[in-house]
């Protein structure tokens, strides 16, 4: 059996901005909601029978205490906000697996849940669906793989190095140093993602990297400049590296399975009546009886 892992957020950040508004009967906008279901629900058509989503329930974690301009919820739409609580318990309703996230992010069940996943013998394959680059540093050789659905591109080990220059286990230093806009953290001056691949490829982690940059490797361009940038920074760097390691702890589940879907809840034909998606009760039924 393979284990299917879903970036809820990311799925509703995508529909909402991909479909056209639509709303119930109380003027709530669900098109968003709408999608992410019917997403899941062909996933689970096309074979997929271990699943678990992870949402953030609040876009603030335990991560906006550690740095004050860490990303927040500020600017999004309230029209997008108001589905991610409507989303996870329309999943609940179809029968599959949710993990909403309050402390901890969504990307971190993910993680968590990939982990755990990946110690189960008779797992052969964990896939974590979303491109989110964070995710990255969960893949490990081809047993545990990162797939973009929109671009189908799935992503192994090999493929991360070869898409950031480094591997898995260096994409935290690698984040750290080169920021991530989206996550709110700018990295180390002067440190760009070429500076960054050719570095971490040398020495995996910051703390590998020597202090003399005259005993760099000689592949390295800049090193003087690099290595004061970096040793000036050294506490930021920690800091961004800090905020761009996800945990392995979040509660997830006590069984592989746990995610398997046995079909949806008779509260599901309610939500889909609520949604103006009646179509998807009868695929939901079509699919567990298969």
């Amino acid at each position: 059996m393979n284990v299917h892992l879903i970036d809820g957020t990311y799925e509703l950040f995508r529909y909402y901005f991909a479909v056209p508004s639509a709303v119930d009967r109380n003027g709530q906008e669900i098109g968003a909601v709408r999608g992410v279901l019917a997403s899941v629900l062909s996933m689970i058509e096309g074979g997929a029978t271990h699943i678990g989503v992870a949402t953030d329930h609040v876009v603030e974690s335990f991560r906006n205490d550690l740095y004050a301009g860490y990303k927040t919820s500020e600017g999004v739409p309230h029209e997008l906000l108001s589905q991610f609580p409507i989303l996870e318990e329309a999943l609940q309703a179809m029968g599959v697996v949710v993990w909403p996230m309050v402390y901890f992010e969504a990307d971190d069940a993910l993680a968590s849940a990939a982990a755990k996943a990946s110690q189960n013998g008779s797992v052969g394959q964990v896939i974590i669906c979303t491109p989110d680059k964070d995710l990255s540093q969960c893949v490990v050789g081809n047993r545990v793989v990162q797939l973009d659905r929109r671009r189908d591109i799935l992503r192994d080990e090999a493929g991360v190095v070869a898409k950031f220059g480094v591997s898995p286990k260096s994409i935290p230093d690698y984040l750290a140093v080169v920021g991530d806009s989206a996550d709110g953290f700018p990295g180390v001056s002067g440190w760009g993602e070429k500076a960054a691949a050719l570095t971490l490829s040398q020495y995996p982690h910051l703390e590998d990297i020597p202090t003399d940059w005259r005993e760099w490797h000689p592949s390295i361009r800049r090193a003087r400049q690099l290595s004061e940038s970096l040793f000036g920074s050294w506490n930021d760097a920690l800091l961004f590296r800090t905020l761009a390691t996800l945990r392995l702890d979040v509660p997830v589940f006590d069984s592989t399975d746990d995610l398997r879907w046995q079909g949806p809840r008779p509260a599901f034909a309610e939500f889909c009546d609520r949604l103006n998606t009646p179509q998807m009760v009868q695929r939901a039924a079509k699919a567990s009886s298969v």
